[in-house]
């Protein structure tokens, strides 16, 4: 089989969950023996002609496309603008070659000027992740942008011959947009065998260590968490938090009980922070399939999450707090009962077999390539 992946970054040439889950596509692709024309861009100060986070023999079934995303001044519309752009580039870059392609996988917007091809055969699959744009936005500025991408977001989609869905509260959502559940395929995102540990980490300082993994983008609720820290501060309630990713100094609270590591790229030392703590905390507006959220329960860690996008695929009062969006007093509760409780150890334990046993990639591996052979098949039969 031969798939062209047209994305807007792998990890950790680009940061982002998106980029995360298309390096995992082109290298369990690769692992499998599937040939893969990888179309996408760098955003680091890495050599990404080298693609050196692949192993040799997986980079003999890769086929690297990079190219250089378009940028422009700012204006109302500025993204999807150069997104289109972009989307351009991409098909400009596989156009001559679209009658070996078996699949054509595209995220977001990066499929867009090959969805609207006259000359495309092969079936076109579509992940816009969260559809973001269609959950709660955290203030009227993002709302704006929310409408501004709807229109564009179900075009694609309703354009697409199949639509990638994690579970959870996103099908629904692609339903409401008039997509037939037979075009819908759903499959959730996971880690690494090798990311996964063997047992949980028992906490012995009898402080409760909590962490947040993102940036300080507004929907990753980072002004209501910081309230509720703020709140037990002053309370004089111990605990320990670790901030990892871009948080500016302007949302940072300095005390002694709070750590910001900044942005990390290495997965080895990520690990090792993860490790030591207790609970991750996602207290997300929107969402799709948060990375972040596997990435804890693989090291063994309870969660608190808001319930958005597919969350509750992972997320249960087993391994838990599943929480509402924007509620700052459930977040406190939340935060509250993690440090009180006396079964947390419980928590962890479940956290761990749950993605042991379900968000494991060399299951969701097998089961993208089945589906998606399925789907070649499905479209086969159509055009006939």
């Amino acid at each position: 089989m031969h798939i062209a992946l047209i994305t807007d970054g792998i990890s950790p040439y680009v940061l982002g969950g998106m980029q995360k889950h298309s390096f995992y596509l082109a290298k369990y692709f690769a692992k499998n023996g599937i040939y893969v024309d990888l179309i996408h861009y760098n955003d680091s100060n890495y050599d990404i002609q080298q693609l050196e986070f692949f192993t040799e023999e997986e980079k003999k079934f890769i086929h690297s496309i990079v190219l250089q995303f378009p940028t422009s001044f700012k204006f109302p519309g500025h993204y999807i603008y150069n997104s289109y752009r972009y989307s351009q580039l991409a098909y400009n870059s596989i156009k001559e070659q679209l009658d070996k392609y078996d699949f054509i996988y595209t995220k977001g917007f990066t499929g867009w000027k090959t969805l609207q091809s006259k000359t495309k055969k092969c079936p076109i699959g579509v992940n816009f992740h969260g559809y973001e744009m269609f959950q709660i936005a955290p203030s009227l500025n993002v709302k704006l942008q929310h409408y501004l991408l709807r229109p564009f977001v179900k075009q694609l989609a309703r354009k697409a011959d199949f639509v990638f869905s994690y579970g959870g509260k996103i099908t629904p959502i692609i339903q409401q947009l008039n997509i037939k559940a037979s075009k819908i395929i759903e499959i959730p995102s996971g880690v690494e065998s090798h990311f996964i540990n063997s047992s949980i980490s028992k906490n012995t300082t009898g402080i409760r260590r909590f962490i947040f993994m993102g940036r300080a983008e507004r929907r990753k609720g980072i002004v209501e968490l910081n309230h509720v820290l703020e709140k037990l501060i002053q309370q004089q309630i111990p605990f320990q938090f670790d901030f990892i990713g871009p948080i500016h100094a302007t949302q940072q609270i300095h005390h002694s009980s709070i750590i910001y590591h900044g942005e990390i790229r290495d997965t080895e030392k990520l690990k090792s922070i993860l490790q030591q703590c207790d609970v991750l905390v996602c207290p997300s507006w929107s969402e799709g399939f948060p990375n972040v959220i596997i990435e804890a329960m693989a090291s063994g860690l309870a969660i608190i999450a808001t319930n958005v996008g597919a969350v509750s695929e992972a997320v249960s009062a087993k391994n838990g707090w599943l929480i509402e969006p924007s509620s700052s007093q459930q977040l406190e509760k939340s935060l509250l009962e993690a440090i009180n409780t006396s079964n947390i150890d419980d928590k962890k334990t479940h956290s761990l077999q749950y993605i042991q046993t379900k968000f494991n990639w060399d299951i969701i591996a097998k089961e993208t390539i089945e589906k998606i052979q399925q789907s070649i098949q499905k479209h086969k039969e159509k055009c006939q």
